[in-house]
């Protein structure tokens, strides 16, 4: 698969089968992602692997763990100004219209908004973990890192998740993989199949076009 191959068929996949994901599959994947830039050579990210019957028992855990917790980070700025206020606004709408949920069905949100913390049904994840210690440009070394794993995914035939969510469960998650306190949770990627059949997995976010974003000078 040619780079330009696997960044066209990279999306977000919200419906996974229940087909397993072999530990030395993953492995080989971060071990290439590690190739990603990295300002300094830092290489600030700080991987957790669950999988199996660790998966089995991490889902489990989840859902005894229903009080509140601080969130780690805030996902998007406040008060989110336009034109970046109507892309996230647009990509949340038509995914609710593939799953025939209406605006004012709160409550279906809320469960579809749930099922975060249960992967989509992937049956792994890996858990992107940060030394607080680290700033902005760290920070865009994750990025880079995750979409390098994520293409090398693709390439090996696997579909992904990038799931923020899990910044507001950095205790819950903090306990049950052991990360000590000077890290935090950056994101979760759910790895897996997509379900084919599944309407969620149809939506493809649009994208803005190079005129809009970019001035050649």
């Amino acid at each position: 698969m040619k780079v330009s191959e696997a960044v066209a068929a990279r999306r977000t996949i919200r419906a996974f089968l229940d087909k397993p994901v072999s530990d030395d599959t993953i492995r080989s994947l971060l071990e290439k992602a590690a190739r990603a830039p990295s300002g300094g050579n830092v290489q600030p990210w700080r991987i957790y692997v669950i999988n199996g019957e660790t998966m089995v028992r991490f889902k489990a855990h989840v859902l005894t763990q229903t009080e509140p917790e601080p969130p780690a980070y805030d996902i998007y700025p406040k008060d989110l100004k336009e034109p970046y206020r109507s892309y996230r606004f647009k990509v949340g709408e038509d995914m609710y219209g593939l799953l025939d949920i209406p605006r004012d069905d709160r409550a279906a949100r809320i469960r579809r908004l749930m099922e975060n913390y249960q992967f989509f049904g992937a049956p792994a994840s890996i858990f992107c973990f940060v030394d607080r210690q680290m700033g902005p440009p760290q920070w865009s070394d994750l990025g880079m890192f995750l979409q390098t794993f994520m293409l090398l995914a693709q390439e090996e035939g696997l579909d992904t998740c990038a799931q923020e969510a899990w910044s507001s469960k950095p205790i819950t998650l903090g306990n049950f993989v052991g990360a000590p306190e000077e890290l935090m949770i950056f994101c979760g990627v759910a790895i897996g199949y997509q379900d084919p059949e599944a309407p969620i997995n149809s939506l493809i976010a649009d994208r803005e076009s190079v005129d809009n974003f970019a001035t050649f000078l």
